[in-house]
């Protein structure tokens, strides 16, 4: 009479097949978390600099000579909002500038908004970014202050493509 089972032999053989197969998915899986990530990255210092951008476009001054649109109609707003650059003097300007000129009062408006709100930084989890003022150089040690250019991440890590993620 023949009992039906698995030898040792057939046990052993599973088995190493399974570890082999986890250990080839295991730095798969850590690849693709990374490259999420990476791609949310992307999105969120695009969401933002375009925020920027815009920004810049409609309150656009140089010094005292106001040359944006909705800056030359929101005057006194204008000079408390925006650098001498024409760009916000915080991230927070992004999130909404209460308008005072005659746009508020022909559109019924009393608020402008650029972002709905502050992206998180996918590889810190935190809304921590580095700013970069106008004059800074490329790779600031510290923000001036006085405006928001441009937005980098906090980490220091090392992106799939061996370039770092501050210098995206």
């Amino acid at each position: 009479m023949k009992e039906s089972g698995v030898t040792l032999l057939e046990l052993l053989v599973t088995m190493t097949i399974v570890v082999i197969l986890a250990s080839i998915a295991m730095p798969l899986s850590k690849v693709t978390t990374q490259r999420r990530q990476e791609i949310e990255l992307r999105q969120q210092l695009r969401t933002i600099r375009s925020a920027i951008d815009t920004f810049k476009l409609e309150w656009n001054r140089d010094g005292d000579a106001l040359l944006g649109p909705v800056c030359l109609k929101n005057k006194l707003t204008c000079k408390d909002v925006t650098s001498i650059y024409g760009y916000p003097k915080t991230l927070d300007a992004l999130l909404g500038v209460k308008l005072t000129g005659e746009e508020a009062t022909v559109r019924g408006t009393t608020m402008r908004r650029y972002l709905r709100g502050m992206p998180v930084d996918p590889l810190t989890g935190k809304i921590d970014w580095i700013l970069r003022c106008y004059k800074d150089s490329p790779k600031p040690s510290s923000w001036c202050g006085e405006d928001v250019y441009d937005v980098v991440t906090q980490s220091e890590a090392v992106a799939l493509d061996g370039t770092k993620y501050r210098d995206w």
